[in-house]
C-alpha cells in the first residue's frame, strides 16, 4: 500500500463533476483506491462515496492505493487531483 497527502484545490470541493472525474479515473485502476479525510474513509471508485464525504476546498486528504500498479496509479490520481480535476 502506498499513500500521499494532498490538499483539495477546487473552490467548491469535491462536488458532482470533480467527484465523477476522479471516480472514472479510479475505475480504470486495478488497485483498491481510498481517500481518508478526517475520520472518513471512502472508496474512490464510487462517485456517491466521494460526494458523501463532503470534502471541501482546502481539506487535506490522504489518497491510498493498494494493488498491482499502486505506485503508478497513486501518481496518476494525485496529479489529477492536484490539477483541479478538470475545473
Amino acid at each position: 500500500m502506498v499513500s500521499k497527502k494532498l490538499v483539495i484545490k477546487n473552490e467548491a470541493g469535491l462536488h458532482a463533476r470533480p467527484a465523477g472525474v476522479l471516480a472514472q479515473a479510479a475505475m480504470k485502476c486495478k488497485s483498491n483506491v481510498q481517500i481518508i479525510a478526517g475520520d472518513k474513509t471512502v472508496q474512490v471508485k464510487s462517485i456517491l462515496s466521494v460526494m458523501s464525504a463532503a470534502i471541501k476546498c482546502g481539506t487535506e486528504i490522504e489518497l491510498r492505493c493498494d494493488g498491482e500498479d499502486e505506485e503508478e496509479e497513486l501518481n496518476k490520481l494525485a496529479e489529477l487531483i492536484e490539477s483541479g480535476l478538470g475545473e
